[in-house]
């Protein structure tokens, strides 16, 4: 041991003999003998945590033990850990420095003091605060409609961190209790998307992490709209439907499945997503009449009908070639009003 003189080696043995019967579970002595205190300290798990001890004097004999053994004993260390170290901030501290404190620090520790007069222990109890983790949650999920659902989320952390379920929605709501296990029983398509998992204690913020759940569903037409055209010109009739996975759209003419309609021959089908168009590029008379939209995915099928109508130019009322402001129509004009002043004055002389 570096820096000791050879009658401290001598004295080393008894010292060690003395310091066993001050651990906690060393031989009984009399309670008179010594002075005990116990202390606790609370550090956050990767933090130093400083055990302070302190001497009546220089001339004291002192070490610091837990469990293990004996980790300093005066200024020798016998602990291989290279975290731990003493900490004196004046001629009479004999204080222990542990770095980037773990669980496994989480035991008490005595700091013995041995002087001509008496004896006295001093034990510091660590509590390792550990911040809360997320170690496991479940992985995106797809289900159909009507399945019951199980997630799961386990965290560890000291204290035990609370865990609590969000579906984020615009609403965001919360589920009550505060469970590893968010159980939905037959999900419906409202309760798909994405389910926040917060694990939360006092010690540092809440770790949150997220699941998707997809809730597959078969077609509902949402959207379809018939639509009426001139001959000659271009038509388009649009047909929507909601489903998971995204539906397979197909149409046909005049509700006969044998005449399922191409993109051929004037005729183009756009499909894009949930929605379904067709174009009728020139329309003619063979265009007009029913037309069958079909939307269908792994769960179901459904259909709707949609016409195309003709459209009828109103009839317009024949027009005189001779324009109004024409020396013609003005002279027609005066001539009637000079026939509606005649009859009235017939009318006053007949009732005179």
């Amino acid at each position: 041991m570096v820096g000791r003189s050879q009658a401290d080696r001598n004295q080393l043995p008894l010292f060690l003999l003395r310091l066993l019967c001050l651990l906690p579970t060393g031989l009984p002595v009399r309670s008179g003998d010594f002075n005990r205190s116990t202390d606790n300290i609370t550090v956050r798990q990767g933090d130093t945590a400083i055990l302070r001890c302190f001497v009546e004097d220089r001339s004291s004999k002192v070490a610091w033990l837990n469990r293990s053994g004996i980790i300093f004993a005066g200024d020798d260390k016998w602990s291989l850990d290279p975290r731990v170290e003493l900490e004196k901030r004046s001629l009479l501290e004999y204080s222990l420095r542990i770095q980037k404190v773990d669980v496994f620090d989480e035991v008490p520790y005595t700091c013995s003091v041995q002087t001509k007069q008496h004896t006295k222990t001093t034990q510091v109890y660590l509590i390792v605060q550990v911040p809360p983790k997320i170690s496991n949650i479940s992985e995106d999920i797809t289900v159909n409609e009507g399945s019951n659902v199980t997630l799961m989320c386990i965290a560890y952390g000291r204290p035990e961190p609370m865990i609590t379920w969000r579906h984020l929605t615009p609403t965001a709501r919360d589920f009550e209790g505060e469970e590893e296990f968010l159980e939905i029983q037959g999900i419906t398509r409202e309760q798909s998307g994405r389910y926040e998992c917060k694990a939360a204690n006092e010690v540092a913020s809440a770790d949150v992490k997220q699941v998707r759940v997809t809730v597959n569903y078969p077609p509902i037409i949402t959207v379809s709209n018939s639509n009426e055209a001139t001959t000659g010109k271009q038509a388009i009739l649009r047909c929507e439907a909601s489903a998971v996975p995204t539906p397979d759209f197909e149409w046909y003419k005049d509700d006969a499945r044998s005449r399922r309609i191409n993109s051929a021959q004037g005729l183009e089908i756009r499909n894009t997503g949930s929605r379904s168009i067709l174009m009728v590029a020139n329309v003619t008379e063979e265009h007009y009449g029913n037309y069958t939209c079909v939307a269908a995915n792994k769960l179901g099928i459904t259909n709707t009908s949609l016409y195309l109508y003709k459209r009828v130019s109103p009839t317009k009322p024949m027009s005189s070639s001779v324009g109004p402001g024409t020396p013609i129509d003005n002279a027609t004009s005066l001539a009637a009003s000079l026939w509606l002043m005649a009859n009235l004055l017939f009318c006053l002389f007949c009732t005179c």
